[in-house]
C-alpha cells in the first residue's frame, strides 16, 4: 500500500536541522541535578573523591543532558488529527560532561516513515540530537522517535 502522508516532498525534510544551542555546565548545576535524581555518587557531587577516579574530577550524570533542551526542527506533515506518542529514545555516550564545559546541542531529522496501525496510518519521525563540547568532541547522541496518528 502506498504511503498516504509520507510523500516525496515530506521525505525531503530528512536531514533538516534546528538551530544549535550552547549551554555552560556549572558545578552547582551538576550537584543539584544529582541530588534531584537521588544519586549520591561522589563523581557527581564531591570533587575531592572524584579526583581519585579515572575521570580525574567531577563529571555530570549521563541523564544530565536531558536538562539541555535542543531546538526541534519543524517537520511539516499534513496528517489529520493531533495524536502523538513518544516512541522512545536511545542514547550513546562518548565523552563525560565536566564542570566548565560548553555543550552545543543540535537536533536533526534522520528518518520519516509511515506504517499502517489499528487506528489507521502512523507516521514515525526519528530525530537525532548531538551533544558536542567546546573541543569539538562528540559527548553523546540521542535518537528519539515520535509517532503521529
Amino acid at each position: 500500500m502506498p504511503n498516504k502522508y509520507v510523500t516525496e516532498e515530506v521525505l525531503k525534510q530528512i536531514g533538516k536541522a534546528a538551530e544549535p544551542r550552547t549551554y555552560e555546565v556549572e558545578r552547582g548545576a551538576i550537584r543539584r541535578f544529582a541530588d534531584a535524581i537521588g544519586d549520591d555518587n561522589p563523581l557527581f557531587n564531591n570533587e575531592v573523591e572524584a579526583r581519585k577516579t579515572r575521570f580525574g574530577g567531577m563529571i555530570a550524570p549521563p541523564t544530565f543532558l536531558r536538562s539541555m533542551m535542543a531546538a526541534f526542527p519543524e517537520i511539516r506533515i499534513d496528517i489529520p488529527g493531533n495524536r502523538g506518542l513518544d516512541g522512545g529514545s536511545e542514547w550513546e555516550y562518548f565523552e563525560p560532561i565536566r564542570p566548565g564545559d560548553r555543550i552545543t546541542v543540535q537536533a536533526r531529522v534522520t528518518d520519516i516513515r509511515e506504517s499502517e496501525g489499528r487506528l489507521g496510518p502512523m507516521v514515525f519521525t526519528t530525530v537525532e540530537t548531538t551533544y558536542t563540547n567546546q573541543f569539538g568532541q562528540l559527548c553523546a547522541v540521542q535518537r528519539a522517535t515520535g509517532i503521529r496518528y
